[in-house]
Order: C-alpha cells, then sequence, then structure tokens
C-alpha cells in the first residue's frame, strides 16, 4: 500500500505525541476558580464524613470523564472521608465501581468500612426523592447483594441529612436533577464533575449557589491533579490535546506558506 500526503499527516501527529509523552513534558496549567473551589470544599470537610458519589454518566464520555472522577475520589479518600457509590445512569454502574474500587486498593481502603457501593437505580428523579427520606429504603442492598444494616459503614446514615455532599460525575444534565430534587427539597449541597461541553449550562446554577463547584472535562482534571501534585489522565490528555494543536498549526502554517511560494513562482 503506497502512503500518500494524508497518511504521512497521521503519522506524523503519532510521532508528536508519543514523543511529547515519551519526553515526560508537563503542561503549564493554570487553576480555575472553579476547580479551586472543589479541592477546597473537599479538602475543608471533616475527617469521617460521608460523601455520595454518582456515577451518572454513559461509557462514551468515559475518556473525559474518568480522570476527574478518578482525582476526586483519590482526594475525598486521602482525607479520610467515607464514601456511597451510587449510578442513576445503568451504563456508570460497573465503571463507577471499577474506579472505587482501584481508589480504594491504592490507598489501603477497606469496603464496607471506608466505602460502600450501592450500584444502580432506575428511574432517577424517583431515586433522589427517595433517598432524601431513607437511602436503606432505596438501596436495601448493596451491589453485590449484601442487606444495607450489614454494612457497618452505613450505620447511623439513614438520609440527605448525614451526608455531607452529593458529587455527581456526568455527561448530560443529570446534576440538574440533583439540584431541582436534591438540593431544593432537602437542602443536600450538590457539586459535579461533567463534560467540558456542558459547563456553560450550569453557569446560572453556579452562579445562585444551588451547584456549589463544579470540574469541566479533561480541563479540570488537569487543574484537579495539579493541586493535589500528582500525575494522572487529565495532565496526559491535555498534554496530547496541546501537541496535537500545535502539530496542526504548524501544518497550515506550513501550508500557507507552500501555497504561497507555489503561487509566486507560478506569476
Amino acid at each position: 500500500m503506497k502512503l500518500e500526503a494524508r497518511h504521512w499527516t497521521f503519522v506524523g501527529l503519532l510521532i508528536v505525541v508519543v514523543g511529547a509523552m515519551l519526553l515526560g513534558v508537563r503542561p503549564d496549567v493554570t487553576i480555575s476558580d472553579e476547580t479551586q473551589r472543589m479541592f477546597e470544599y473537599i479538602d475543608s470537610l471533616p475527617e469521617g464524613s460521608v460523601l455520595i458519589y454518582s456515577f451518572d454518566h454513559e461509557s462514551s464520555s468515559l475518556p473525559e470523564i474518568r480522570p476527574a472522577a478518578l482525582a476526586l475520589v483519590r482526594h475525598s479518600f486521602s482525607k479520610g472521608h467515607r464514601i456511597i457509590g451510587v449510578a442513576l445512569l445503568a451504563e456508570g454502574t460497573g465503571i463507577g465501581y471499577r474506579l472505587m474500587e482501584m481508589a480504594a486498593s491504592e490507598s489501603g481502603r477497606q469496603y464496607g468500612r471506608d466505602w460502600v457501593y450501592l450500584g444502580f437505580k432506575p428511574q432517577y428523579i424517583a431515586a433522589i426523592l427517595s433517598m432524601g427520606e431513607s437511602i436503606e429504603k432505596t438501596f436495601p442492598q448493596d451491589y453485590f447483594g449484601t442487606p444495607y444494616d450489614s454494612l457497618s459503614m452505613l450505620s447511623g446514615v439513614v438520609n440527605y441529612q448525614q451526608v455531607a455532599g452529593v458529587v455527581s460525575i456526568g455527561d448530560g444534565n443529570m446534576a440538574v436533577h440533583w439540584i431541582e430534587y436534591g438540593q431544593s427539597r432537602f437542602g443536600i449541597r450538590i457539586s459535579s464533575a461533567m463534560t467540558a461541553a456542558m459547563v456553560t449550562t450550569y453557569d446560572p446554577y453556579i452562579s445562585s449557589g444551588q451547584l456549589h463547584a463544579l470540574i469541566g472535562g479533561l480541563r479540570g482534571a488537569a487543574e484537579y491533579e495539579t493541586l493535589l501534585k500528582i500525575g494522572g489522565g487529565g495532565q496526559r490528555g491535555m498534554l496530547a490535546q496541546a501537541s496535537a494543536h500545535i502539530y496542526i498549526l504548524l501544518l497550515i502554517l506550513a501550508g500557507n506558506v507552500i501555497y504561497f511560494v507555489s503561487r509566486r513562482r507560478r506569476d
């Protein structure tokens, strides 16, 4: 097979991105106010606080969502917080469990004592409202079928009154439902990690205080990893994006130079 110009373009892109990764280049990331606010919120909670992480996304958004979710869960575990994992979209169920299991294993957190995973509940609006009355009645068993009252971490956790906040990991408008039915009805503090395309949609909720804090896309994940002083998928993703963008700009510049030089020769 004969390689054409477009093939060499993609080969060049591969070389640029892989080269940047191998050289260990670290992008210079400026921390946004929203990411700083999210970090300070998780950082300031008393040790032993209970947080609900709700995995409200589909698998298609995983490359953008996962780095932020992993950074948040790692931070929460490092501060000694206890985490209840749930999923209000079916595709997020297994994804959420595997992410929490990995973060817990890294930090030596024990299932049932430091974290639990309650799994998926359909009809998300009804689930959010039901948890405000009784989490146990909403999730009588955890992800593995263990009765709610058999998990030591959940002792005394009746509803949102014993929970410091909810963090929705979402790629759509699920955080809106948490705000409308969780925050407005029960006063639970809502934060979110979301895809970059959704950030501007939530500006009114941030301004009104209905959404406490948010992390947006790979950029937000890279900022959070910078605050945690760790590497991660956010920084790697931003490096790949930045390298690719610089490469494309150079191609555009080279193309224009070649065009004008060849035109001058023809004239």
